[in-house]
């Protein structure tokens, strides 16, 4: 592949469970695959078990923990959160949306990329609340 159409697993951060990149550029675009709270080691941010086994998952964490990874992702290209144009997010339980809503305000307000909320039936794993796919433009020679 060119430099304008290039496919890339960023080193560093959790490995994609499938066969896809974190990211794609296809000339001045950036195209992040669905991202999640999971770590490099497999765990997740916004998750806690009790010493019983009952699980708490925090829709704050979670989100916050996915906009980074998709910080970060981004970065691996030169590119920043301000360059996003769209965002899809996905969550598990539309009574998340308050806290999800919450934290997305801490990075983007109505300047920022234009988004689509959904609800899903489920995500990869139980631990997932949310996930969230983006496009970024971010010409390569600014």
């Amino acid at each position: 592949m060119t430099a304008d159409n290039r496919s890339t697993v960023v080193p560093g951060k959790a490995k994609p469970r499938g066969r896809f990149p974190h990211i794609k550029r296809a000339g001045d675009l950036l195209f992040v695959s669905g991202t999640s709270s999971r770590r490099p080691d497999n765990s997740f941010a916004g998750v806690e078990v009790d010493a019983l086994g009952t699980t708490r998952l925090d829709i704050r964490t979670q989100t916050r923990a996915v906009i980074e990874n998709i910080r970060d992702i981004l970065a691996s290209e030169g590119a920043r959160l301000e360059d996003l144009v769209e965002i899809s997010s996905f969550l598990v339980d539309m009574n998340d949306f308050g806290g999800y809503n919450e934290v997305y305000a801490e990075y983007f307000d109505e300047s920022g990329p234009t988004r689509t909320t959904v609800a899903v039936h489920q995500l990869p794993h139980p631990y997932l609340r949310i996930e969230i796919k983006a496009i970024a433009y971010a010409p390569r020679h600014r």
